[in-house]
């Protein structure tokens, strides 16, 4: 009997196994030069902060259309159907325009400071989003004090929090 391993047909067979048990080795990939300069255009602050604000205008603009059809007229009674319908297109008008300029004021400031602090800090983690949510919270309440403002920040950084940690983004 040889003793070879190579020529004994058990060891042949598991050592064919183990060849098939290991994925096939692919090669490193470089990316291309239209990968590149999109790359660096999605990088770009102003790019990603308007595309934000134009996504988040689109969310409020479906969301007021969804929540303006279920306002219901206080003289509901009294109204024809031709009047309730008008008056119920004229408040899906006006709630879908208002949570549109919101939601695009809120995704813009929010994606340009979180663009501008990850940039500063050359980081990309979850204190990025604090202080982001903060400054957006706290530019949005404003108008109501500094109390307002803090209170603004707080919960607008709180909710940020919250949200990537849900998505796990960081890990």
């Amino acid at each position: 009997m040889s003793s070879d391993p190579e020529n004994d047909p058990q060891n042949a067979s598991s050592s064919s196994s183990q060849e098939a048990d290991k994925p096939p080795i692919e090669p490193i990939r470089l990316p291309t030069v239209e990968e590149i300069r999109g790359q660096d255009i999605w990088n770009n602050c102003a790019v990603r902060s308007v595309s934000s604000g134009v996504m988040g205008g689109g969310l409020g603009l479906f969301m007021g259309l969804f929540l303006g059809a279920l306002d219901n007229p206080i003289m509901q009674d009294e109204m024809t159907a031709r009047q309730q319908i008008v008056f119920q297109a004229k408040q899906m008008g006006r709630r879908s325009w208002s949570s549109c300029k919101t939601f695009a004021v809120m995704g813009f400031i929010f994606s340009a400071a979180e663009c501008v602090i990850e940039k500063a800090r050359a980081k990309h983690d979850i204190t990025n989003t604090a202080v982001a949510g903060c400054v957006t919270g706290g530019t949005l309440s404003a108008r109501g004090g500094p109390k307002a403002a803090c209170a603004g920040c707080a919960g607008f950084a709180a909710f940020s929090v919250v949200i990537e940690k849900f998505l796990e983004r960081y890990h």
